[in-house]
């Protein structure tokens, strides 16, 4: 009867269970490249301390400083995949999660800094301040935890977060800040409409021209950054072809492709 007694309250052991495995290297690849694999994933991980320079410039008041910080997050963003894909990094450290941490630096640098930034510069409606901050923070977090939120043929799926560009040109062009809470409302809700957006390394169609246009805009981004806090109003203007050309090709490709076989 005791040994029934301790056996009933003792908690039951896990069927099948099986000790933890550490994680192990493939030795196929030179501790060269491993090294390499790790320092990709390092550059990445680089990220979240150029957001937090970024969120120090902006409680210090210094927007332009912040920007910067964010234009170098975006370059990180924009460079790491293809150092990943180079070095091989998922065969080469294939039980590290290198697109989780991905997600958790751009998760950071484009949702959370912006919107601080936003905040902290006074650019949201006074009234329901709360809720213009929470919409992105909550919409953007769905977005990113979302299955689809890449397709296999490189498209993002729902707006894919440029709350950072978004909180620029809403300071350069000093817009009304109700003006300011009604685009946000609507990028927000955008997160949810599954249109499919183009990833600019990776989509095949106009890939070249989209690169290029791209590059342009960014010396162009930076003339408006050096400018601030009062850029050349035509000047900001005209930095907005190429969010017009992203959006407007986004569009088109997705009308014309959706049904096309994923590259592989």
């Amino acid at each position: 009867m005791g040994t029934r007694f301790r056996s009933a309250m003792s908690p039951p052991s896990a069927p099948n269970a099986l000790p933890e495995v550490p994680p192990t290297y493939d030795h196929r690849y030179p501790p060269s490249r491993r090294v390499s694999a790790w320092a990709v994933h390092a550059y990445t991980a680089c990220g979240a301390v150029v957001g937090f320079l970024a969120l120090r410039a902006t409680f210090l008041g210094h927007a332009q400083e912040a920007f910067l910080w964010m234009l170098v997050a975006t370059l990180i963003d924009s460079t790491d995949g293809t150092l990943a894909r180079t070095v091989e990094v998922k065969r080469v450290l294939p039980w590290f999660d290198g697109a989780k941490l991905d997600d958790i630096i751009d998760y950071f640098t484009f949702v959370v800094v912006p919107v601080v930034f936003l905040y902290q510069m006074q650019l949201l409606p006074s009234s329901g301040t709360l809720f213009f901050v929470a919409l992105p923070l909550v919409a953007s977090a769905y977005g990113f935890c979302h299955a689809a939120a890449k397709t296999p043929d490189f498209f993002f799926t729902g707006f894919p977060s440029y709350w950072n560009i978004i909180a620029f040109y809403l300071y350069a062009g000093q817009t009304a800040t109700w003006f300011n809470g009604a685009l946000i409302c609507l990028l927000s809700l955008f997160v949810f409409i599954p249109i499919r957006y183009i990833y600019p390394s990776r989509t095949v169609p106009f890939r070249r021209l989209t690169n290029y246009l791209g590059g342009l805009w960014v010396v162009m981004l930076l003339i408006v950054l050096w400018q601030l806090p009062a850029p050349q109003p035509w000047l900001v203007l005209l930095s907005l072809f190429y969010p017009v050309y992203y959006t407007l090709l986004s569009f088109y490709l997705h009308v014309t492709t959706r049904k096309i076989p994923p590259v592989t």
